[in-house]
């Protein structure tokens, strides 16, 4: 086998890999961006180039005996940041780790110890690769020598040959020393003849090969000029020709037998790794070391019992309890199955055999039994419609996974007990695929199934606690997600009557609409046409109308909102199109969408609220979604007039929190502007204009207040120039200019937004007032876009999430309230910042004074919250 020896310029390397990646540190405090990107590269050369030999070279001080020569040689370098000098000694404990030789020689440089070693290789007839940043080692590069020079940060590296030198630079390896005279190196202050770059240079020595050769054929060089520099500057181009050169026999102290390479212990680099929190790379080493099912953690297998009847000693004080239900839809979903598993027992038990046990519903119903359940509110509501009202729920196995991985979307206990590296034979990839969705199971093993996934619930309940605990997110789950959970199971039960007459009636308003806008588009267009259709609408558009083509696509013109949007001033055809597509979908979604899901029995619709959905927290709901009703649009609000109470003598009671997010910014903030404005109940987008544009308030136009609105809540989304220019439409150099103006006025928060980028780089993660997390892994990327938004997700995601927290935490407050006060009005929805509530008439007195209390008084700002309440007949009446 052919010897390898790998030699890696360590003070290129670390110094690109500093200036690659944001500035981390891990949990200790300590600064790791710069070594954790050396470590990520080491560990791909490592795969790819499979040493025999290894070294990594340093420099080992500022002084050279190149000074000698040149007292300025690097001079005019800024002084390297504390911020990577301090990570270099942490590099050299990462090499030990590896077991790979570093080494350095005092008043020689990195590039002299690599220049000896690879050419003590180079005799040897090995093959050497050298890894740097500095063309400086081009001058290396043989038939044995390959150097790879960094490209774009360190993760790219472009492999010079002599024939690819001679491709791309015209030069071979050892005109590199020439090339360098001629034209110097500011990085290094190496003189070189001023004026001569890198094109004049290498042209030169395609005509005489050496410096050397210029200056005994001057007279040949063309160009007056280029030749009164040569002319002029002939010592410096000497000087920097011996600066360049590398001391290929320098006297190091380390030879080729001493550094040998065999490859990294496990242990120690997993050891350091961890103590640096180089989470990532440690599952990278694990996964290339050890086999998947070796990484696994069988789970404890079970006997378990399928129960023909119920009795109070099976159920234990604490057992896990798993219903199985084949449907998503709860709500009228059949329950397949029950397991439940404790300490002693474990058993299937058949839902009638459950059901009508009177043990069985006792034991549910003991709030001194404690239950362990995959997913409460599923759990509750199932239970309710069989007349069961569970209680003593201690854990819940889905809402610990979201909370731990927010961004995840399969949440199901084979996949959560796969990401918690346990296996076990029920969940076989063969058969369910690898983390992949529980498939339906056969009748015939329905019982084993039910028994085994209740079994993985009891087992790893613990454990799940254990990172919530570590986050300082178990109260987040204790506190806020499962006492919340149980009361969107009780109002989803409850379900909101809806009067489908007069839905009814206003699908038959809507269509009526839809037809005289249809005969107006084709009066406006001359001819009829399918009005849903863009390549029948592109033509009638663009072409018989000659409207301006804003965008084209592969099949025509494109037609798409905001492209109607750019044009909805240029014809009146425009402004009937876009009324005509809203008005179409409020027909096909919510007329028609919501006679779908009315319960036939009791007129109900039965609303499923998403706990664990978005990653900032916000609540949202399906069959149907409720967060979507296009309320901007006056038929979309009407259609919250079928939205009525379910007794005689009962109101509609809604009431939302007004501007939260901005309140929950000036709180974070803390800018004094801002949190004077909403301790004097000032009205902020009047004060922001006013703050903006320098006038008083008397002064401030609609307009005015228009434009300090949009920015007020842009800011919150981290809104560009580009943005807020579409949603105003002004230029983008305006926008620009509010913005900065928006940000002279509220220094702290643009503080904020610029700390919390930071802090997002540093730690991975943003959090709410409340402990919730969001990771951002893209926040590094090199990809702008991806970058960007990551960005501004840092930015909003502790605004948007604790508002969505605080109205949860408001929602469990008034709930305990209304228990207290014994009333009898419940909740019934939350949408966005408000509440639905329904109550008899002679409850409103107590309401106007309790809903608004509690909701203000939830969380303790430094801005106070408030609240605007409305009741009436119907929700649009209490809007």
């Amino acid at each position: 086998m052919r010897n390898k020896l790998v030699l890696i310029d360590g003070n290129s390397v670390i110094y690109r890999a500093f200036f690659a990646l944001p500035l981390l540190n891990n949990d200790k405090g300590v600064y790791t961006n710069a070594v954790y990107g050396f470590t990520n590269m080491l560990l791909k050369i490592l795969g790819d180039e499979q040493p025999t030999h290894m070294l990594v070279a340093f420099d080992a001080g500022k002084t050279t005996f190149r000074h000698e020569t040149y007292k300025e040689y690097k001079g005019g370098r800024q002084k390297t940041p504390p911020e990577l000098s301090e990570q270099i000694p942490l590099l050299k404990e990462v090499l030990d780790a590896f077991h790979i030789s570093h080494y350095q020689l005092d008043l020689y440089e990195a590039d002299d110890i690599i220049g000896t070693l690879s050419k003590q290789a180079q005799e040897k007839d090995w093959d050497v690769t050298v890894i740097s940043g500095d063309k400086d080692l081009l001058q290396l590069v043989s038939n044995e020598v390959t150097v790879n020079l960094t490209k774009k940060g360190i993760s790219d590296v472009e492999p010079y040959t002599p024939a690819f030198m001679q491709e791309k630079m015209a030069i071979a390896p050892e005109q590199i020393i020439d090339l360098k005279a001629l034209m110097g190196d500011s990085s290094d202050n190496i003189p070189g003849v001023p004026g001569v770059g890198e094109k004049t240079a290498a042209k030169l020595l395609k005509q005489f090969e050496t410096v050397d050769n210029v200056y005994e054929h001057l007279d040949e060089v063309n160009g007056k000029k280029l030749k009164e520099k040569l002319e002029n500057h002939k010592d410096d181009a000497f000087m920097s020709k011996k600066l360049v050169i590398i001391d290929r026999d320098s006297p190091i102290d380390v030879s080729l037998d001493k550094v040998t390479y065999a490859g990294y212990p496990q242990a120690e680099v997993s050891a350091i790794f961890k103590s640096l929190g180089f989470q990532s790379l440690l599952n990278r080493i694990d996964g290339e070391r050890r086999d998947e099912e070796e990484e696994r953690t069988e789970l404890k297998h079970i006997d378990y019992t399928i129960a023909d009847e119920v009795t109070a000693d099976m159920l234990g004080d604490e057992s896990a309890v798993v219903l199985e239900m084949l449907e998503e839809n709860y709500h009228y979903g059949r329950i397949e199955g029950i397991g439940v598993v404790n300490q002693s027992n474990a058993y299937f038990i058949p839902t009638e055999t459950a059901v009508e046990s009177e043990a069985f519903k006792t034991w549910v119903e003991d709030s001194n039994r404690s239950k362990v359940v995959f997913d409460a509110k599923k759990t509750l509501v199932a239970l309710l419609n069989k007349g069961i009202h569970i209680r003593g729920i201690t854990f819940d196995m889905f809402l610990t996974s979201y909370l731990l991985n927010p961004a995840e979307n399969n949440h199901d206990i084979p996949a959560i007990a796969h990401r918690m590296g346990k296996t076990d034979v029920l969940y076989d990839e063969e058969v369910y695929g690898k983390g992949a969705k529980m498939r339906v199971p056969e009748q015939g093993i329905l019982s084993e199934h039910v028994a085994r996934k209740t079994n993985v619930l009891f087992q790893i309940k613990d454990e799940m606690k254990e990172p919530l605990k570590a986050n300082e997110q178990y109260e987040l789950l204790k506190e806020l997600e499962m006492p919340l959970a149980l009361i969107l199971g009780e109002m989803e039960h409850t379900g909101v009557l809806v009067d489908t007459d007069r839905i009814k009636e206003m699908g038959d308003d809507l269509k009526q609409r839809l037809n005289d806008l249809e005969q107006d588009i084709y009066g406006l267009a001359g001819r009829e046409f399918n009005i849903n259709s863009p390549k029948q609408l592109g033509p009638v558009l663009f072409e018989e109308l000659e409207l301006p083509v804003i965008k084209k696509t592969k099949t025509g013109y494109s037609t798409a909102a905001d492209v109607l949007e750019q044009l909805k001033n240029e014809h009146e055809i425009i402004p009937k199109l876009l009324l005509y597509r809203q008005l179409g979908k409020l027909q096909s979604t919510y007329i028609a969408g919501l006679l779908k899901v009315v319960d036939s029995d009791s007129n109900k619709i039965h609303t499923r609220f998403n706990q664990a959905l978005t990653q900032t927290g916000r609540l949202s709901s399906v069959d149907p979604n409720l967060q979507n009703i296009p309320i901007r649009l006056e038929e979309g609000r009407k259609i919250r007039q079928a939205f009525v109470p379910s007794r005689e003598g009962w109101i509609m009671f809604a009431a939302d929190y007004s501007q939260i997010e901005l309140r929950v910014l000036a709180h974070i903030a803390g800018d004094e502007k801002l949190v004077e404005a909403f301790t004097n109940d000032l009205d902020i987008h009047t004060q922001t204009a006013m703050d903006v544009f320098h006038v008083d308030r008397e002064n401030v136009t609609a307009n005015m207040r228009r434009q300090a609105k949009a920015v007020n809540f842009g800011i919150v989304y981290g809104i560009s120039d580009y943005g807020l220019s579409q949603s105003l439409g002004i230029t983008r150099k305006e926008a620009k200019q509010f913005i900065e103006r928006y940000f002279e006025s509220y220094p702290d928060v643009k503080a904020y937004m610029d700390n919390i980028v930071q802090e997002a780089k540093h730690q991975g993660y943003v959090t709410t007032l409340m402990k919730r997390r969001r990771y951002l892994p893209e926040i590094t990327s090199r990809n702008f876009n991806r970058r960007s938004f990551a960005e501004r997700t840092a930015m909003n995601t502790p605004i948007q999430g604790s508002a969505a927290d605080i109205i949860k935490k408001a929602m469990i407050d008034l709930h305990e309230k209304l228990q207290d006060e014994k009333i009898e009005a419940r909740m019934l929805l939350q949408v966005h910042d408000e509440l639905i509530l329904e109550a008899p008439k002679e409850e409103i007195e107590q309401l106007k004074e309790i809903v608004p209390a509690i909701m203000e008084k939830t969380v303790d700002l430094n801005v106070p919250l408030k609240v605007d309440y409305e009741y009436g007949d119907s929700w649009f009446d209490a809007k």
